[in-house]
């Protein structure tokens, strides 16, 4: 069955082009720093927001009524494969990206609810094998479900843990079985929402007592795919464990995990966290755990996950600028983890919203390629910290430097001479890029 019969498979037409189904910047096949745009982007669907979404908000009811939605049960979520895999095919994008709810509908059992994604894991590998497409990630909803109410991983119900952990272990079997690049654990309920009823260490040794166990049977089963965490500072819970990538490091090294997971890096919980995106990616790539990212964008002026599809170019650009400096995403990739408005509610807007977001992160990757190729800021970084290039600066590099040496060095009384950061500069040489590409 076709959901999208009215639209066609878009096309790049390049910056000329008035046609609004259509990529006016991203070209797939363009090579940039030696890799073609698609290979650097990596672009995914989020299964939850594009096929399962309705518009319903806190205060009012569904707005979108898709072609699957004529559909209930498990014959629901077959037509959702369906129209998956077309939209895939027509928007251009290789891989995506799912929640174990988001494809098959939970049972009265889990064994009701295994079988029920066994039939849709099965249609999902089908039409995998037929279509060339990919999964970036899957992971599974230890969330919505009242009975993680105090949370999965960290829950104070034994029997709530055990239900957790049986549920993991299907999504990495199910991950296992569709080939998946990356495995995302998300701890929407993993954090407290009073510090006077809760052991936070022990919930913690909890938490890393479960990701201990699932990389021990990811080995046992030969699922090698990568293992990655999202943080978030808040929402649903008042306080998550995972609150930002500085956090979520710490808490891998302390558990001795950090060997076996990246972080997956979202904007909008960037800017929850108080962050910029740039920020939570820089810190992740310092330390070595720059894995993937969930491309949206959060309205400053709301305080919650608004989930939108990312047109800031400023954002974007200096995105690709952090992700080009490590090295690129390798197994990782930008997924769109982000929803159309409540009022954009025609089939049309899901791929004008998805042409939105990949044409403003191509547009990214070109400027910050030139950002890099005529080393733009390089040189006003590298001058910034010259003085670490010779004398006492160079000590301290050199691990040469104690206190009694600085100590000498500064009794000297040399004249302190501190240069000017440029920054206002440097925003505009960075508005001067992004649109001259």
């Amino acid at each position: 069955m076709t959901y999208f019969a009215n639209i066609g498979k878009i096309q790049f037409e390049g910056k000329g082009s008035d046609n609004p189904l259509a990529f006016k910047h991203y070209d797939p096949k363009q090579v940039v720093l030696g890799k073609t745009m698609e290979e650097h982007l990596r672009f995914a669907v989020a299964y939850w927001h594009t096929f399962n979404a309705n518009g319903t908000d806190p205060f009012g009811n569904a707005t979108m009524f898709r072609g699957w939605d004529k559909f209930d049960g498990l014959d629901r979520s077959k037509a959702r494969v369906e129209a998956n895999f077309e939209f895939l095919d027509k928007i251009g994008a290789p891989f995506y990206a799912f929640h174990d709810v988001d494809i098959a509908p939970e049972g009265a059992t889990l064994q009701e609810s295994n079988k029920n994604l066994d039939v849709i894991v099965a249609m999902l590998k089908d039409q995998q094998q037929q279509s060339g497409k990919k999964l970036l990630w899957n992971t599974v909803n230890m969330f919505s479900n009242p009975r993680y109410v105090h949370g999965a991983g960290t829950t104070c119900n034994a029997d709530v843990y055990a239900y957790a952990g049986a549920q993991l272990k299907k999504g990495l079997e199910v991950g296992k079985e569709l080939g998946a690049e990356n495995y995302v654990f998300w701890g929407g309920r993993e954090g407290y929402e009073n510090l006077l009823n809760t052991d936070m260490g022990f919930e913690l040794d909890n938490l890393a007592r479960l990701y201990h166990m699932a990389i021990a049977y990811a080995k046992e089963i030969g699922f090698d795919a990568q293992f990655l965490i999202e943080p978030k500072p808040k929402e649903p819970t008042k306080h998550q464990y995972d609150f930002d990538s500085a956090t979520t490091i710490a808490f891998l090294q302390k558990y001795g995990l950090k060997d076996y997971f990246k972080l997956n890096l979202e904007a909008n919980h960037a800017t929850l966290a108080g962050h910029t995106f740039e920020h939570e990616i820089r810190t992740a790539a310092i330390n070595g755990m720059l894995g993937s990212l969930d491309a949206n964008q959060g309205d400053l002026l709301l305080g919650w996950d608004t989930d939108e599809f990312p047109t800031d170019l400023y954002s974007t650009t200096l995105t690709m600028f952090e992700v080009l400096k490590a090295g690129g995403l390798t197994r990782g990739g930008v997924n769109f983890d982000a929803k159309v408005r409540r009022g954009s509610f025609e089939a049309e807007d899901l791929f004008l919203a998805h042409i939105a977001g990949m044409d403003s992160f191509a547009w990214g990757l070109k400027a910050a390629a030139k950002l890099i190729e005529e080393r733009i800021f390089d040189n006003i970084v590298e001058d910034r910290y010259s003085s670490f290039k010779t004398g006492i600066g160079a000590d301290v590099v050199a691990g040469k430097a104690s206190l009694a040496s600085l100590e000498a060095y500064a009794m000297q009384n040399n004249p302190i001479v501190n240069k000017s950061g440029k920054q206002e500069r440097m925003r505009l040489m960075l508005s001067e890029v992004i649109f001259s590409v």
